[in-house]
């Protein structure tokens, strides 16, 4: 009997280690419980939305009709502020264009067990071959990569998250990058720069992942090596839940 049982776990422990490590393994039933795990999500949001229409209407309506009054002021002021650019742009003869693509997407689960920087993404019309921009709401939250033709984010502190940033009023260039901890670095910032502790760090947009002034976090401390100058980040975007984001197709 102990026998029996001995071999069951060994049958066991080199199923999980193959599921673990072999691509090959992993690839069909990651796709299968991606999908099953999406259709899930597909009902619940169903379910909610007719709950919310039959027990909170009412309320909904007013609140809806409050934003809509914000929004359509909100859009006559950005109609005017469009208008001023672009006769910004004619005067001075530029091709300068300002059309960023944004579109809310959803996460299906985790990579792996265990590792809570990196998400798999339901993404309509995922082109696989682009790295995009990751944020929740004005904060930036990691970027997108693609992982066997599948949309992968890397949150901030996973350590192949890198993103062109500024730091403080002077806008020292750098590259931010997760640690793998709990802050996230910017290295390569030229030396002359004058770097504070409570400098805040906002996208660049020389990556052409995200556009400029994107929200990333603030100077902790700061170091100096070979010429260069170092910064470690406190992060504005925590990953507690990690359900909905906003990819950017398009920065420009």
């Amino acid at each position: 009997m102990n026998k029996k049982f001995f071999s069951f776990l060994i049958i066991v422990a080199l199923f999980m280690g193959a599921l673990y490590y072999s691509n090959n393994v992993q690839s069909p039933i990651q796709s299968s419980l991606n999908y099953i795990k999406s259709s899930y999500l597909n009902t619940l949001s169903y379910i909610d939305a007719l709950f919310e229409k039959h027990f909170f209407q009412a309320q909904r309506i007013a609140q809806l009709n409050e934003k809509l009054k914000n929004y359509e002021i909100n859009k006559v002021l950005n109609i005017q502020l469009a208008s001023e650019l672009k006769d910004l742009y004619k005067n001075n003869h530029t091709l300068f264009a300002n059309d960023p693509k944004i579109e809310l997407v959803r996460s299906i689960s985790y990579e792996k067990f265990g590792n809570l920087n990196r998400v798999w993404l339901d993404v309509l019309e995922y082109n696989s071959s682009k790295i995009y921009g990751l944020t929740y709401k004005d904060f930036v939250a990691g970027i997108v990569i693609p992982k066997n033709n599948k949309p992968l984010a890397l949150l901030n502190k996973d350590i192949k998250s890198t993103y062109a940033v500024y730091v403080g009023k002077d806008k020292a260039p750098g590259i931010a990058h997760g640690n793998n901890e709990e802050n996230i670095l910017v290295n390569f910032i030229p030396a002359w720069f004058h770097i504070n502790e409570g400098d805040e760090v906002i996208t660049s947009g020389l990556d052409h992942i995200f556009f400029q002034g994107l929200k990333v976090g603030k100077v902790i401390s700061v170091s100096k090596s070979q010429g260069y100058q170092s910064a470690l980040i406190e992060p504005y975007y925590q990953a507690n839940e990690p359900n909905y984001f906003y990819l950017i197709r398009s920065p420009q």
